[in-house]
């Protein structure tokens, strides 16, 4: 790993280049990274680096994102295969025989979605700001998609009415009411966080709902030391950096297969053969920056 962590800083040197990692990647590939959280901030950065090339250590659709923002700049994906379950929910034709159905209704898109289905919509989101990307719509209706756990809280923090898409994250999705309670009885003391993206009926019971961003910054904030955490476990890594001392719990079934596809040997390969370059056309990227640059401009 030694060996392999010193041949990527070297090319990340040579060629200009940065790693960004989502939070749920491995530890491993954590480490590697110049920038490590959640898809608004991974987003942002992508849009203002200056870097000539990013390696994105996401899933597809988080390297489509920075290519949109950065047409200019070579986006690369160590593992051009992982694909994010709920973006595939959700395509271009979909969305717009739902618009047809629901005409002048404004489109909110979860981040989570392909580029293509970006260019339907009016304004894409993150869970760190889909309730405030919703609240600065100038409409009492909005079609939320693709995720339908996102889009009932949404709709209860909002009041507004939300035409919700059948589509969901397999990882949160997952997470069950007698999962956590098992922990709960397992950790009394813990405090439960929960993300977004899980069912009502989990959210409804936790101490706290927010980003894994958000996450983050309750627990350090927070003077309680240990925690259930409600989404994927590659988070863990980042809470135990951010809050040494403190322990955090996860249910088993929190495991994001997809990036965990992606691994130190991946982000080498990727580097040294320029491999898995995010190509889209250029109509798509015209169309799709308007609400990804919304998204970005709205905060969390």
């Amino acid at each position: 790993m030694d060996d392999i962590g010193d041949r990527i800083r070297a090319l990340k040197q040579a060629k200009n280049a940065v790693i960004l990692a989502h939070n749920y990647t491995s530890t491993e590939v954590q480490d590697l990274a110049d920038y490590v959280g959640d898809s608004l901030g991974l987003s942002k950065t992508a849009a203002s680096t200056d870097a000539d090339i990013i390696v994105f250590a996401g899933v597809s659709f988080m390297g489509e994102t920075a290519k949109i923002l950065s047409p200019g700049k070579k986006v690369l994906l160590p593992e051009p295969e992982a694909k994010c379950a709920m973006a595939a929910m959700c395509s271009a034709e979909q969305i717009r025989q739902v618009k047809e159905k629901y005409p002048g209704v404004p489109v909110v898109g979860y981040v989570n979605t392909e580029a293509e289905s970006k260019t339907e919509m009016d304004c894409c989101c993150t869970s760190s700001n889909a309730v405030n990307v919703v609240s600065s719509i100038d409409s009492d209706k909005v079609i939320f998609l693709p995720d339908s756990n996102l889009g009932r809280y949404v709709a209860r923090e909002t009041g507004k009415e939300i035409v919700l898409w059948s589509g969901f994250c397999p990882v949160h999705q997952c997470v069950t009411l007698r999962s956590v309670n098992a922990l709960r009885e397992k950790y009394p003391e813990a405090l439960v966080v929960a993300h977004p993206e899980c069912r009502l009926e989990v959210l409804d019971g936790a101490d706290y709902v927010g980003s894994t961003e958000g996450i983050l910054q309750y627990c350090k904030k927070s003077p309680a030391t240990e925690f259930i955490v409600l989404t994927e476990m590659g988070m863990g890594h980042r809470l135990e950096q951010a809050c040494p001392g403190k322990k955090f719990y996860f249910t088993s079934q929190s495991l994001c297969t997809t990036m965990k596809m992606i691994s130190p040997e991946s982000i080498l390969d990727c580097l040294e053969n320029e491999t898995g370059e995010i190509t889209l056309p250029a109509d798509v990227i015209e169309r799709a920056y308007k609400p990804v640059k919304r998204m970005t401009d709205i905060l969390g």
